[in-house]
C-alpha cells in the first residue's frame, strides 16, 4: 500500500527503506584477518571473544592500569594511514564524558565509533555500522547509554526547547514508555531498544548476527565509577 508522507511509515519501516539494495554489495565484501595480539585491529575473534575485550579493556580503565597508552603511537598510525580494521564498533552518546576509546582501552585503529546524543537508530547510522560489520569486519556492535543522560531527560521533562533539539525526542520516546521517569532504567530500556532495532531494521546486520559473523548487544556506561554493564 502506497503511504503519501514519512508521517504514515511506522519507525521501523523507515528504517529498513533504502537498505536492502545495500546489502548484498556489502556482504560480497571482505578482509583477510590476521592474528592479534593485544587487541587488536581486525582480528581472528569471536564476537564472544571481541566482547570480552571490550569488557576487559573497560576493567583496566576503572583499575587505573591502562595499556593503550603504551603501544608506539607513531607504528599505529603508519599501519592505520591506508586502511583501518577495528575489531568494535560502538554506538555511543555524543556526551563528552564519555570517552570511547578511553573507556575500553583501546588505541588508533581498534575501535569503530558512532555518535549521537541518546545513542539512537537512524537510516544514516544503520548505514555507518553496516559499513563496520561488513567491510571493516568488526565483530561486535555495542549501544552503551550512561547514567546523567542529557537527552534521556530532556525526553522524560518533555520541555520546549530551542532549535532542533527535539527531533532527538522521538527516538528517545519508546524508552520513557516502557521505563518511565526514572532516568537510569529509561537510559537501560533506550540502549536495548535500540540494539534491537539494529539487529531486526538492517538486512546486512541481522544476517551476519544469524550466521554468528556479529554480536549487537546494548550497555551502561556509570559516569561515576567508569563501569561499563551489559543490558540484558
Amino acid at each position: 500500500m502506497k503511504k503519501s508522507s514519512a508521517q504514515g511509515w511506522s519507525r521501523r519501516e523507515l528504517l529498513s527503506v533504502g537498505l536492502t539494495a545495500t546489502a548484498a554489495g556489502l556482504l560480497g565484501s571482505g578482509l583477510e584477518l590476521v592474528t592479534p595480539t593485544h587487541a587488536i585491529a581486525q582480528s581472528a575473534l569471536t564476537p564472544d571473544a571481541a566482547l570480552a575485550e571490550l569488557m576487559a579493556g573497560n576493567k583496566r580503565f576503572t583499575s587505573g592500569r591502562l595499556m593503550a597508552h603504551e603501544q608506539d603511537l607513531a607504528i599505529l598510525k603508519q599501519h592505520t594511514e591506508e586502511k583501518q580494521e577495528p575489531f568494535a564498533a560502538v554506538l555511543s552518546c555524543a556526551d563528552s564524558r564519555v570517552p570511547v576509546e578511553l573507556v575500553f582501552d583501546q588505541s588508533i585503529g581498534h575501535m569503530y565509533v558512532n555518535r549521537v546524543a541518546g545513542n539512537f537508530i537512524t537510516p544514516e547510522m544503520i548505514g555507518s555500522l553496516e559499513y563496520g560489520a561488513a567491510v571493516l569486519g568488526t565483530k561486535v556492535i555495542l549501544v552503551m547509554g550512561h547514567s546523567n543522560c542529557g537527552a534521556v531527560k530532556a525526553t522524560i521533562q518533555g520541555k520546549e526547547v530551542p532549535g532542533q533539539i527535539s527531533s532527538i525526542f522521538p527516538h528517545i520516546q519508546p524508552a520513557v514508555d516502557q521505563a518511565g521517569s526514572n532516568l537510569e532504567a529509561a537510559t537501560k530500556a533506550n540502549a536495548k531498544i535500540q540494539a534491537g532495532l539494529l539487529r531486526e531494521s538492517s538486512t546486512v546486520i541481522s544476517g551476519l548476527v544469524k550466521s554468528g559473523s556479529v554480536k549487537v548487544v546494548a550497555g551502561y556506561y556509570d559516569l561515576g565509577t567508569g563501569a561499563v554493564t551489559l543490558v540484558e
